[in-house]
């Protein structure tokens, strides 16, 4: 059975919504070598629709970043959406046919490394709270952003979890590895 996984970069007061505006003067070498593994076991990208429109305008010219670019544009990308149309133009990007839940479920099953849930919070919610992640990985960094979407919302459902990991970086984030708890 593949692993499911999703990384998201957060800030203090939970803020996940576009890293870019808090996480700037925290990234450090650490937080590089973390990213580069994960690229290294994951094989297939799920995608929620705001995510792929968002890195489909921008990953395929980037002139900056160029191992996470040459990643995410080689790598297979299946995009969860109810308002596209196919056939997506962004390289190897192909929307999901059917229920998201049971695409997962087959995507799993099949022989292959690890699939990321990437560029997507709703995604990256549903899954979780459906019972499909096996790791969630929260990056903190050491800032409070004070605006911006929070991955989980005042109205879900309480969920256990079981840390799976954690470890500081040389300028204070903190990355907190998450699985489901098994009760």
């Amino acid at each position: 059975m593949r692993k499911l996984t999703a990384g998201l970069f957060y800030s203090v007061d939970g803020v996940a919504e576009a890293p870019n505006l808090f996480q700037f003067d925290s990234f450090d070498d650490e937080l590089g070598m973390l990213l580069g593994g994960v690229m290294g076991e994951v094989d297939t990208v799920l995608m929620g629709r705001v995510g792929y429109e968002e890195w489909a305008g921008y990953w395929p010219n980037a002139q900056q970043d160029e191992g996470f670019a040459s990643f995410i544009n080689a790598v297979p990308k299946f995009v969860a959406s109810d308002t596209l149309k196919g056939p997506l133009a962004w390289s190897n990007a192909s929307l999901i046919d059917g229920d998201l839940h049971d695409f997962v479920r087959g995507l799993k099953a099949q022989p292959g490394g690890t699939i990321a849930a990437m560029g997507g919070m709703s995604l990256v919610r549903q899954l979780m709270l459906g019972g499909l992640m096996d790791e969630l990985t929260l990056i903190m960094h050491p800032v409070i952003s004070g605006k911006g979407r929070h991955l989980f919302l005042p109205d879900d459902p309480t969920t256990r979890l079981t840390l799976i990991g954690s470890q500081q970086t040389s300028k204070g984030n903190v990355v907190l590895r998450y699985g489901l708890r098994e009760d």
